[in-house]
């Protein structure tokens, strides 16, 4: 594999084509707006820089690695020659079947389609292409280009030999890759949404307050971040999505998202995206409210 495809260029996508980049791979990095382009790109340079006053990297490989990308506005132009694409846009199963459609009819024969989905089926997924046994599951942390872990998972229908090369290919990014199957919130979010809605839960019956619980569980569980601060900023609206798809896909009341949570996301407070969220994350506040793993 030479040339990477990264589909969406938010806070995942910017991540997940910095980290293919510094590692030598041409990544070519497509958004439907030039806006959010032009903005993962600097994202990526400030975390880049970041790197440098750490002394992880130096100035040639910050240039090597902004050098390693590409931008594209249009889908065919962008991932036409590429030998993987990764879908990293909005958690929504109607744009990701859309996308994975037209990806099928766009892209090489051999060209594996990995999707970043924290939650949606990828055999689902798989099932609106004619190449299933070429769809997978590659689900990076955030923030990406710090997070060791990726969750591969393997749809009904994807192959030994694909579920194998992006094994592989995840340890040659410096990753630690961790295959699971294709059920509902897989393992990441399957364990964590529900200690996160039941920490909402906790809020909403007034057990204690925001800041007393993510102390107990950073003090007391060893978590670095707690889990209210962590929901702020994976986004409220992630969160209300994981959940959702959860419940739907078992049927099981446990997955139900706490109805404070499902009133702040209908209220636009979404966490770190929008400037408020259990936090305040306004300029004269975000510093103190940022976890020591994003800075």
């Amino acid at each position: 594999m030479e040339r990477i495809a990264v589909i969406g260029a938010g806070t995942m996508g910017n991540g997940i084509a910095h980290v293919f980049a510094q590692n030598g791979y041409k990544v070519n990095l497509v958004d439907i707006a030039r806006e959010s382009l032009d903005k993962g790109v600097a994202t990526i340079t400030k975390n880049l820089d970041r790197m440098i006053s750490k002394e992880a990297i130096d100035e040639t490989k910050k240039e090597t690695t902004l050098s390693n990308i590409t931008t594209y506005t249009n889908l065919k132009e962008g991932v036409s020659d590429t030998d993987l694409v990764v879908e990293a846009a909005t958690e929504n199963l109607d744009i990701k079947l859309k996308i994975f459609k037209d990806l099928d009819e766009i892209c090489k024969a051999e060209t594996i389609l990995a999707t970043n989905t924290s939650s949606i089926s990828i055999t689902q997924i798989g099932a609106a292409t004619n190449r299933p046994e070429k769809v997978i599951g590659m689900h990076f942390m955030n923030p990406v280009p710090i997070m060791k872990l990726v969750e591969i998972i393997r749809g009904y229908s994807t192959s030994d030999e694909v579920t194998e090369t992006i094994m592989e290919l995840s340890k040659k990014l410096g990753k630690t890759p961790t295959e699971v199957n294709d059920y509902p919130g897989f393992v990441a979010n399957r364990i964590l949404m529900p200690m996160i809605n039941e920490s909402i839960e906790t809020l909403y019956n007034g057990v204690a307050g925001v800041e007393e619980i993510d102390t107990v569980m950073k003090l007391g569980m060893a978590h670095p971040m707690g889990p209210l601060q962590l929901a702020d900023f994976i986004g409220l609206d992630v969160c209300l999505s994981i959940l959702n798809v959860m419940y739907d896909g078992f049927k099981n009341p446990k997955y139900a998202p706490c109805p404070l949570l499902v009133n702040m996301v209908m209220a636009g407070k979404l966490g770190v995206k929008s400037g408020e969220g259990f936090y305040d994350y306004s300029e004269s506040r975000k510093a103190e409210n940022v976890s020591p793993q994003f800075k």
